[in-house]
């Protein structure tokens, strides 16, 4: 069923591209009511305007806090066109109706970002404009409400196609844009407040989504919330996928650990290379050596600028996605080769500090594990301390196996992972499959260190350790039989480092 618009009431704190539609409703002869700094937007663009102060025969009071709230302006929008008593009430009361509702909100999300004092954030909740979205968006079947200006453009090819009307899909259509835009203002509000509060409650929205190809697997339906492009330019290569997304997560999360120049190379969310060296090039090379059988067809990522030489190198590995905070020209141009290979420029955005995931029927909430370990956090348990070189070992490795999957080990020397045991039901089996990755690629475990994500129950890790050249171990400790670890790195010549924090990782 189309509605014409006769009349429509307009206040907005964004005017951008509003101008397009306001001249679509001068033309038809449109009734446009406004106030402040609208009405004298609408009246440059030559509208005649009848200010909502005369129609409710009060002024905008309180300092602007209450301006629309008046039973003329929402009776003029909820009043049910085919309810007899609906308009016997509006002729006796003289509410005008209200076809058309074009109202944003205060940048409340904005304001909070600016870091601004409390009470500026505070008048940034809107009222007037919240209620008249929910009060149009309700009424749909009669009244067309435009709730953002992310709307504007949809809403003015809606006008367009019907000659000034709006059918019932499409009202229903823009009722339910509505709907969304105050539930996630009133989201952004909560969590502004729970925040010092801490009312127990989760409440999580986002406005930006883009769909994906499909998800983990072909048959499963996908989708990404979240604002993609505000993290990263896309340079080149084919759309993103659910999988690529979790392992650019995994990448970003490993990589911001380290400050060193540093290359990483990951499958499936783990790393299966990773090098820290002064030199780009070689902490290139000594990443792939980590797993260069992995590494096809992996993500990988680094913390500086790619240049001629080390894209020449990289250029030589099928890699799905490459992640960088920028790219000479020349390098582009080599890596740009590959036509679907994902080239993306990370830029500077603040990552949240909170986690969550579905589990039952419900939400998994948690602090994000941000832990990174210095000197200062190392407990030496041994007889033996480790040296000025294995204590940067332990360091580097203990952040790698931070970032992998558990139960987890992992075994590194200077500044390079040797290898890691991913996701095994045991510690001891992690070890036993880090141990014979490292010798398949030829690595000499003498003097390497060895950390795990949790504490050894048992002698036997460290006792494989030992057999395998480790000199050195970090752990977090913690469990009863600690000693009989802490007495076989005694008898053996083994130091051991307790940390406190553990990583699991699942």
């Amino acid at each position: 069923m189309k509605k014409s618009i006769k009349s429509a009431l307009i206040s907005v704190f964004h005017k951008e591209n509003l101008d397009e539609i306001v001249r679509e409703l001068i033309k038809n002869d449109v009734t446009l009511y406004s106030t402040g700094g609208t009405q004298a937007f609408l009246e440059s663009l030559g509208a005649k305007v009848i200010a909502v102060e005369s129609l409710t025969d009060y002024p905008s009071i309180l300092g602007g806090r209450v301006k629309t709230l008046h039973p003329k302006v929402f009776g003029g929008i909820l009043n049910r066109r085919d309810n007899s008593g609906d308009q016997q009430q509006i002729e006796e009361y003289q509410i005008p109706e209200i076809d058309l509702v074009i109202v944003d909100l205060y940048p409340f999300e904005a304001t909070v970002a600016s870091k601004s004092p409390e009470q500026d954030i505070i008048e940034k909740i809107d009222i007037g404009g919240i209620s008249l979205i929910r009060a149009a968006a309700k009424n749909f079947k009669d009244v067309a409400i435009v709730a953002s200006q992310s709307q504007y453009r949809t809403f003015l090819e809606m006008y367009l196609e019907n000659n000034g009307a709006t059918t019932i899909e499409q009202r229903r259509q823009l009722a339910a844009g509505a709907f969304a835009v105050s539930s996630h203002y009133d989201s952004a509000i909560f969590n502004y407040f729970n925040e010092k509060e801490n009312l127990n409650e989760f409440r999580e929205s986002t406005t930006v989504s883009r769909s994906l190809r499909y998800g983990e697997n072909p048959h499963q339906e996908a989708r990404f919330y979240g604002d993609f492009d505000a993290m990263f330019e896309q340079l080149h290569g084919k759309e993103v996928s659910y999988n690529n997304l979790l392992d650019i997560d995994a990448a970003v999360n490993l990589i911001d650990d380290f400050s060193e120049t540093t290359f990483a190379i990951l499958k499936h969310n783990n790393a299966c290379g990773l090098a820290s060296r002064n030199e780009k090039v070689q902490a290139w090379k000594d990443a792939l050596a980590g797993d260069p059988v992995s590494a096809f067809g992996g993500i990988v990522v680094t913390n500086v600028e790619i240049d001629k030489a080390v894209a020449e190198e990289m250029n030589t590995l099928f890699m799905e996605v490459c992640i960088a905070p920028s790219y000479t020209n020349d390098a582009l141009e080599i890596l740009k080769s590959k036509k679907n290979r994902i080239l993306l420029v990370r830029k500077s955005v603040e990552l949240p500090k909170k986690t969550f995931r579905t589990a039952l029927n419900g939400i998994l909430y948690q602090d994000k594990d941000i832990k990174v370990e210095t000197v200062n956090d190392l407990k030496t348990v041994t007889k033996k301390a480790p040296t000025e070189q294995e204590v940067v070992d332990l360091l580097f490795a203990n952040k790698l196996v931070k970032h992998t999957k558990s139960n987890t080990i992992v075994l590194a020397k200077n500044g390079q992972l040797l290898a890691s045991g991913t996701g095994q039901t045991s510690r001891i089996d992690a070890l036993k499959q880090a141990v014979e990755k490292a010798k398949s690629f030829n690595f000499n475990l003498n003097g390497a260190v060895m950390a795990s994500d949790a504490f050894f129950p048992f002698s036997d890790s460290v006792e494989i350790a030992k057999k395998a050249g480790i000199t050195a171990v970090i752990q977090p400790g913690g469990s009863i039989k600690d000693q009989d670890s802490i007495d076989f790195c005694n008898e053996n010549g083994m130091s051991m480092v307790f940390t406190g924090i553990r990583h699991f990782k699942h």
